[in-house]
């Protein structure tokens, strides 16, 4: 009996939706608002029209911390546009790349 009830937990679980991430248009909040939704949502997705392209448009995903980037990444410094500012300030999450492992200081030596 212990075992079906085991199976029947599991299956809840597994079957349950995932929570959705959100998304937002930022050229249509100010830029307090877009980092007040990314604090308190943790992340979110945010779009917006490409700078040199305006019929482009553009998202990605951005963090209230470091701590939310999956693994092997790390967060990174980033401008989105605003209603209110062309560079507002948020953070993203970027592949970390190990460059130690990718030099060659004797390619590049005088």
């Amino acid at each position: 009996m212990l075992r079906y009830a085991v199976l029947a937990f599991g299956a809840i679980i597994i079957a349950s939706p995932a929570e959705a991430i959100s998304r937002y248009t930022s050229t249509a909040m100010s830029c307090a608002e877009v980092q007040a939704r990314i604090a308190s949502e943790g992340a979110a997705i945010m779009r917006y029209q490409s700078r040199n392209n305006p019929s482009l448009p553009r998202y990605d995903r951005y963090v209230a911390n470091e701590r939310l980037c999956p693994v092997g990444h790390i967060g990174a410094r980033d401008t989105i546009p605003t209603a209110d500012r062309a560079h507002c300030p948020v953070l993203r999450c970027k592949p970390e790349i190990r460059e130690r492992l990718f030099r060659h200081p004797w390619v590049f030596s005088n």
